[in-house]
């Protein structure tokens, strides 16, 4: 309904302001976004294809700048740093905006206070996953290799704090087991060297391996989710294996830097519910595991950054991260 609401009122807000068009309305020139990870990841499957609707929409270039490190915060703070102009977008998910405030005791932004909220994209479960051609062919079988010996089975992630990292850990503590995080630059790498035999497993989105296990590179042996997933229907939800405590998800949002205006935050988020409405998008998020988390408001999606902050925090603090 919200959707539909603000494609009803889009000649009002794609009006610009008299004074906005004395000084050229915006966007007159390219639009970076920002993606605190490498390329191949989720954030990489959700914002091309939106990228490519906003400059149908608005004529002009928008441009995806992958800026990877410490789990995302890199990237987010450069984008938190930006003018509020326009020009300086952020895709962006769990773990920069919920997990890295626990890590880091002063981070270089404020999730509540360093940002200016657009639009919520949806979220995607975590996948557990090994080399198709090993030994390990199921969550019973990883977890009595894991249990052989400290530091006995190795898992990539995104990087440190990452979503993927945290899950993989939370699954570790719920199994009484001990895992090796190796972090990586974002999920290709991730996935190269599981495919290589560099690390024994990984625990990233679901979105970002989707592709890997249809295509039998890579075999899953669950996903952190109460329910499986239609993308991948041969692979166990965590509940379903046995541990309901290890549930996690991964979401995915769009942001500006704080004092972006309403005017222009409006029309984004325009553009984006019809982008998002089309059938061809709608097939695209379901084929990589993405699900929708319902079309908040930017002071709603500010609510619910803070509450995943809250709930992230004690995994944080175990896991040593």
């Amino acid at each position: 309904m919200l959707r539909r609401r603000l494609l009803l009122a889009a000649p009002a807000i794609l009006a610009a302001p008299a004074a906005l068009h004395a000084q050229g309305a915006w966007p007159n020139r390219p639009v970076r976004i920002i993606n605190p990870y490498g390329p191949g990841g989720t954030s990489d499957i959700v914002i091309r294809y939106l990228a490519a609707g906003l400059e149908r929409a608005f004529g002009q270039p928008f441009i995806i700048e992958n800026r990877p490190g410490a789990g995302g915060a890199v990237g987010t703070a450069q984008a938190a740093a930006a003018a509020p102009d326009g020009y300086t977008l952020l895709i962006t998910n769990t773990g920069p905006l919920a997990v890295a405030v626990s890590m880091t005791p002063a981070p270089n932004y404020d999730p509540q206070r360093s940002f200016a909220y657009i639009t919520m994209f949806g979220g995607a479960p975590i996948l557990c996953a090994v080399k198709a051609d090993g030994p390990i062919r199921t969550l019973a079988d990883y977890k009595a290799a894991a249990g052989r010996g400290r530091d006995a089975v190795t898992f990539g992630s995104s990087g440190i704090g990452s979503v993927g990292h945290l899950a993989g850990m939370l699954w570790a503590q719920e199994a009484g087991v001990e895992l090796l995080h190796v972090p990586f630059r974002g999920a290709a790498d991730a996935q190269q060297s599981v495919l290589g035999g560099n690390t024994v497993s990984l625990w990233d989105t679901l979105a970002a391996h989707a592709g890997g296990v249809r295509g039998g590179s890579i075999r899953g042996l669950a996903i952190s989710s109460e329910a499986r997933a239609p993308v991948v229907p041969d692979i166990p939800s965590i509940v379903e294996a046995g541990f309901p405590g290890a549930v996690a998800s991964n979401w995915f949002l769009l942001a500006g830097p704080a004092g972006l205006s309403a005017e222009i935050t409006g029309r984004l988020r325009v553009h984006l519910a019809a982008a998002m409405a089309d059938p061809a998008a709608r097939e695209r998020w379901s084929a990589n595991g993405i699900v929708s988390l319902g079309d908040p408001s930017p002071a709603e999606i500010a609510q619910f950054v803070a509450r995943e902050a809250a709930r992230w925090a004690p995994v944080v603090r175990a896991s040593g991260a």
